[in-house]
């Protein structure tokens, strides 16, 4: 069976190459294809290298030698991209990687044991589980997926296999977020009833790509880019600013609450909301996006907490962190990833107690790490190294690295529910046992 651009279609490539080979690429015949020992080069390819996929492969560079790992092929469907990736790799490594225009390409490459995901998320889910399927560990930016049948078969996949996959949710490897997970874990707040997240922005986040005039449909693959998605005719917008269209991203669920989300998480230790209610709109960019540029969800959590997520993109008010308990809480100072963290004690207020009288009695610490005296910034860039130091290290160890599929699926499962509360106006329900979002609560 062909596909609509006339080539072989994923499914009947996998089983064509699993026949050709004499193997099977179901199950577990190619869980791991090749044991890494202590002195192995780690393998990597690469599919999607667009503006984080350059960080990535920057980053991955830099590991080079202390991690043994090399960069051998890089798959992007545009023409001009790849070619960029081609040169970035040749300059890191002192030789040219093969190049790829399509995922199926890479994946049946024998030498290559692990793959970095880093496409539109539309496609996350979709070539994680190719990827596992093809007996590769993997590295898959977050969110894991944004349809919950894509994540679900993603995670079943990756379940039945021994393959190490990293989700990029980076902030679980970063030292500061692992001391307040650590904190947190002992008690130190009390019972938590809020968590308050606001992350701002002032401007038209995401529109204005300068991608958008220089790709010509003849440069790329539009239907392989749309995978699964409704047939449209090209748009360069679309392709490079597809976080503002619903029927690829949900925009700030997708892209900036899944961090926020994956933190409540690893410091709550949860997994899974009772329930979300979302809105917002389009107050700030009347741009042509669909996705809003104004949103806020609301997220109650078994444990007895409720979560507030807002983001604007119309002012750049200063963002913040609030985890309140009765002993105390935990305030960060500055947006996504801030190692900025201070614990603050609480008490029961008394009668007659003045506000300015109890700020004065209250004990204030800032969090640091062993050995050091200065603040840090109330910022993290987007290329620390220690979540893919981490993930090669895993490969290596075969444990389970500090984002798992399971927390991929998780906070997955919180996006999807918010951006479907956001649309449809209904609160909506997670039902843990049948793994499904319901309209009334179970």
């Amino acid at each position: 069976m062909q596909n609509l651009s006339g080539r072989t279609d994923r499914r009947q490539f996998l089983t064509q190459t699993a026949v050709a080979g004499g193997v099977m690429l179901a199950g577990t015949a190619m869980s791991y294809a090749r044991i890494i020992g202590s002195n192995d080069r780690i393998s990597i390819g690469h599919i999607g290298v667009g503006n984080r996929g350059r960080e990535l492969d920057a980053m991955l560079a830099q590991l080079r030698d202390s991690k043994n790992a090399e960069l051998i092929a890089v798959c992007d469907l545009w023409k001009q991209a790849l070619e960029q990736a081609v040169a970035s790799n040749q300059n890191y490594y002192g030789k040219v990687p093969r190049a790829t225009h399509h995922p199926e390409e890479l994946l049946a490459m024998k030498d290559v044991d692990a793959v970095i995901i880093s496409t539109p998320e539309h496609s996350h889910s979709l070539l994680l589980k190719m990827t596992v399927e093809a007996g590769k560990d993997a590295y898959c930016e977050k969110p894991m997926g944004n349809r919950l049948e894509d994540i679900k078969a993603a995670r079943d996949a990756v379940l039945q296999r021994n393959v190490v996959v990293q989700i990029g949710t980076q902030h679980r490897s970063e030292p500061y977020q692992r001391a307040v997970r650590d904190l947190i874990r002992t008690g130190i707040l009390g019972e938590v009833s809020k968590y308050e997240i606001v992350w701002n922005f002032n401007g038209p986040r995401w529109r204005g790509r300068p991608e958008v005039k220089r790709i010509h449909e003849q440069d790329t693959d539009w239907k392989a880019w749309l995978m699964d998605r409704p047939y449209r005719p090209f748009d360069p917008q679309v392709y490079f600013e597809y976080r503002l269209y619903r029927d690829f991203s949900s925009g700030i669920p997708d892209q900036w609450m899944s961090h926020a989300m994956d933190l409540v998480h690893f410091f709550m230790d949860e997994s899974y909301p009772a329930s979300v209610v979302s809105s917002g709109g389009v107050f700030a960019w009347h741009d042509g996006r669909e996705n809003p540029d104004t949103f806020q969800a609301l997220v109650t959590y078994p444990k007895g907490f409720l979560v507030s997520y807002s983001t604007s993109f119309g002012s750049h008010v200063p963002s913040f962190t609030r985890i309140m308990g009765k002993k105390a809480s935990m305030i960060n100072i500055g947006g996504e990833g801030s190692p900025r963290w201070q614990w603050i004690e609480d008490r029961p207020d008394q009668r007659g107690d003045r506000e300015r009288d109890l700020e004065e009695k209250r004990l204030r610490h800032d969090v640091l790490l062993p050995g050091e005296r200065d603040l840090p910034i109330p910022w993290m860039a987007d290329e620390d190294l220690s979540h893919l130091t981490n993930w090669n290290d895993c490969i290596r160890t075969r444990k389970q690295p500090n984002a798992t599929v399971q927390h991929g699926f998780s906070h997955s499962v919180v996006g999807i529910m918010a951006a479907q509360s956001y649309w449809s106006g209904k609160r909506l329900y997670w039902d843990a046992t049948s793994e499904s979002v319901l309209d009334h609560p179970t």
